[in-house]
């Protein structure tokens, strides 16, 4: 398993722009794989916080891994989705009102697995930390409703 650098020209708050813009024209493929904007409400601020992730699905669920690039902490949407596990998700223009859970032991190895497919430096990450990264399974919900609706 070898780490290989993802091209960092688009990150942050810069792809979460861009995505939103364009309606995933620009942000929703990057460094060759598919992401989704998750929203989530911030646990101490209330504030909507909005981080581009790396996607897969299993079903009608989407997938997301709380890697933080094998950081010993988890990443702050994480921590907002254990407080509140509601929150929305966009790809591509579509957005969706999503409840997080974390993937079970039962369920963790093969969507763990499906994952590392799509993202091997996942398995890297895994190796830079003693925590167990979770994998985070988001079900819809409905759609997400905006002013006017």
């Amino acid at each position: 398993m070898e780490y290989e650098q993802p091209d960092l020209t688009l990150l942050g708050a810069d792809h979460v722009k861009r995505y939103r813009e364009t309606g995933g024209e620009v942000g929703y493929l990057w460094n060759g794989v598919p992401t989704l904007l998750l929203t989530t409400t911030g646990r101490r601020s209330g504030q909507q916080r909005t981080t581009p992730l790396i996607f897969g699905r299993d079903g009608d669920d989407y997938l997301v891994v709380a890697s933080k690039g094998g950081a010993p902490k988890h990443p702050l949407w994480f921590l907002n989705l254990q407080a509140t596990a509601e929150a929305e998700i966009q790809v591509r223009a579509e957005r969706t009102a999503v409840t997080a859970r974390v993937a079970g032991d039962d369920e963790r190895p093969r969507l763990w697995a499906a994952m590392a497919k799509i993202w091997p430096n996942y398995d890297v990450y895994e190796t830079r930390t003693d925590r167990r990264i979770p994998v985070v399974v988001l079900t819809p919900s409905g759609p997400v409703r905006t002013e006017g609706d």
